[in-house]
């Protein structure tokens, strides 16, 4: 007999050599129905794995919160669409078909891309093999063995070819079908009950350029139908809610081939969003005691080369450009040159702590493959600051930023949030300057921060800046991604490598140490999720256009242009809309376009000096003295709707 630790702690015996599936049942039937993997003391394995000793083991579902047992699902599900393909294109050639965290997809070598019958047709065909119901086993065979059986295969030779010597070699085998793969998988395709075939696209093999283009099909399968049909919502939900879609209808920003990818252009709805973003958070700063700066796009290589940056960042920078006795680059961030506008003069432990802050553009060499409307451009500007402190200030000054943190998120009325403590990967000596004992101190002093500032928190190892650990607040979109926004990281190393000082209390030379902190984090990404958040109904404070004034007829041209000077010189952004159209259309139309108000004027308006008021949120208001409305609006732009 064994001992098996279960995921709540409480011990199973169980006869050793029988497998999870075994165990499974021997907790409840319900569980066996459900289960489609193992977690063996942290490693995955088929439910068709016997333990063999004492172990600590969870059992996944595809219910379950982790991704773990969706994956074997997604995983069985792509081996089927490979089989399904395989059976209506026999000289397409396999390549690869991980499950990812929404579905799965597979890449396939064929004379021409996919075509919309071509995919309608794989689906009916998997869904003939979930219905052939195939047993699914797994053998493993030795390396000349395996390299003969998959000869006619040449992506799954190479990748053969590239496993160490020694190394175990399995396959799944499902009725005619045969594939490379680690699994785990489901032991029958039967256990998939519903499939989609969501899109397809190119992909190079392995990534690379370099390499040829293959046809990758994207796809997703759930075990109940229901399941399905909430999925297909979702996606339309998120359609509709695309930054890039909406981006379009409201004339917020374009791209253009001559221009380049990644690199959009604000329009002038889409500039005054922008610009009240960064006049908001520029005003919030200035009054904590920030003071903002000025510094060039273009740097010497020198720069970064100080900074590490170079060492650890280079690949993700455009290409040196040289210019007589210099070599100069396009900057991927700016901290470096804040450090020399500390350094440019002497000071004291009274001067600290010192706000640096900076709306400042960047650059990153993104693939074009990668870059997407707002969210992930080439050139972005960041709402950037650096505080330089001592280190007795970090936890009082760290508070700060989480205390202006959460009173943008309030303005924003954001509400379902998070905190992450982001820490360093310990064995990825590339991504992150190696010195032990700095990180060891940063991330022990960061956390003892977070834990004494009262702030819930979780860890994640892997995600922090190359130079110290970071908070991360990742919050969650209205399609339910989880992303980062703002950012508060702790550095020791930077102040080190530019010999930063402060004359102290003793009148001795210290080091000062610098918080990096990024609040709306890029103007260009934040956009973007506002964008997909207000669903392009952007609260009033925010909108381009606050309030579109409708003439019933041309009598009223002038009392509406009257309107809208009087309202302009309040502030308050405001068009007429005098086209020679019904003022249903009208309506309609400024519904479409989302503005908060429409005013209705016509003779009886004009007579009383009344509008007709018409909200987006709230419909008919029916009739307000003018100077009744506009003291409504201004209230609801100055509290920000609260």
């Amino acid at each position: 007999m064994i001992k098996i630790t279960l995921k709540d702690g409480s011990i199973l015996e169980v006869e050793k050599g029988m497998s999870i599936l075994e165990v499974a049942k021997k907790i409840s039937e319900g569980l066996a129905r459900n289960a489609t993997c193992g977690e063996v003391n942290g490693k995955v394995q088929d439910l068709r794995y016997k333990l063999q000793e004492d172990c600590n083991l969870v059992i996944h579902t595809f219910q379950d919160d982790d991704i773990e047992g969706k994956k074997a699902y997604w995983h069985t599900t792509s081996h089927i669409m490979s089989q399904a393909v395989k059976r209506l294109f026999p000289n397409a050639k396999i390549a690869i078909g991980p499950a990812i965290n929404e579905g799965f997809y597979y890449d396939f070598d064929v004379e021409k891309p996919f075509t919309d019958e071509d995919k309608a047709n794989i689906e009916e065909e998997m869904k003939k093999i979930i219905k052939e119901d195939l047993v699914i086993e797994r053998f493993s065979l030795p390396r000349k063995e395996a390299l003969e059986l998959m000869k006619d295969e040449p992506y799954k030779v190479e990748l053969i070819q590239d496993l160490p010597e020694g190394e175990d070699i399995s396959f799944y085998r499902q009725g005619d079908f045969t594939d490379l793969c680690a699994g785990p998988h489901l032991e029958r395709t039967g256990k998939i009950k519903t499939v989609k075939i969501l899109s397809s696209s190119g992909a190079y093999w392995r990534g690379s350029e370099k390499n040829k283009m293959l046809q990758r099909i994207y796809a997703i399968s759930f075990p109940k139908a229901s399941q399905l049909q909430e999925y297909l919502d979702f996606l339309e939900e998120a359609r509709q809610r695309d930054h890039r879609k909406i981006g379009k209808e409201q004339e917020l920003f374009m791209t253009h081939e001559l221009v380049g990818s990644g690199l959009p252009m604000y329009l002038p709805n889409g500039a005054t969003i922008r610009r009240i973003l960064e006049r908001y958070i520029a005003d919030k700063e200035i009054a904590l005691g920030y003071q903002h700066v000025y510094t060039p796009s273009l740097a010497n290589v020198e720069l970064y080369k100080t900074s590490g940056h170079w060492d650890h960042y280079h690949e993700d920078m455009f290409p040196v450009m040289k210019m007589e006795n210099e070599e100069l680059v396009l900057r991927p961030m700016n901290c470096p040159h804040h450090m020399l506008i500390y350094k440019n003069k002497l000071h004291s432990y009274r001067d600290l702590p010192i706000r640096i802050g900076e709306l400042a553009h960047d650059f990153r060499y993104e693939a074009s493959g990668s870059v997407c409307g707002l969210e992930r451009v080439r050139e972005m500007c960041q709402n950037d600051a650096h505080i330089f402190v001592t280190p007795e200030q970090i936890k009082s000054v760290f508070g700060e930023v989480v205390k202006l943190i959460l009173s943008v998120y309030e303005d924003f009325g954001f509400k379902d949030y998070s905190f992450r403590l982001s820490l360093r990967d310990k064995n990825n000596k590339e991504k992150y300057f190696d010195d032990d004992q700095m990180w060891e101190t940063a991330e022990t002093q960061l956390r003892e921060i977070l834990t004494e500032l009262g702030i819930n928190f979780y860890e994640a190892e892997g995600e922090a800046a190359f130079y110290g650990p970071k908070l991360d607040v990742q919050i969650k979109t209205a399609i339910g991604h989880d992303i980062t926004i703002s950012t508060c990281q702790l550095d020791f190393l930077l102040p080190q490598r530019f010999e930063l000082e402060y004359i102290g209390e003793d009148g001795k030379a210290h080091r000062p140490v610098v918080i990096h902190r990024a609040i709306l984090g890029t103007f260009d990404r934040f956009l973007s999720f506002l964008i997909e958040e207000y669903k392009g109904a952007f609260p009033t404070w925010l909108a381009p256009v606050q309030v579109k004034i409708l003439p019933i007829t041309d009598n009223q041209h002038e009392y509406a242009n009257q309107l809208k000077e009087k309202f302009m010189k309040q502030g308050i952004r405001v068009v007429v809309d005098d086209r020679n159209e019904k003022t249903g259309y009208k309506i309609r139309e400024a519904e479409i376009e989302r503005i908060p108000y429409m005013l209705v004027v016509g003779p009886k308006e004009v007579e009383g000096n009344t509008v007709a008021v018409r909200s987006r949120d709230n419909g008919d208001m029916g009739t307000m003295k003018i100077d009744l409305f506009e003291e409504k609006i201004l209230n609801e732009i100055n509290t920000k709707g609260e």
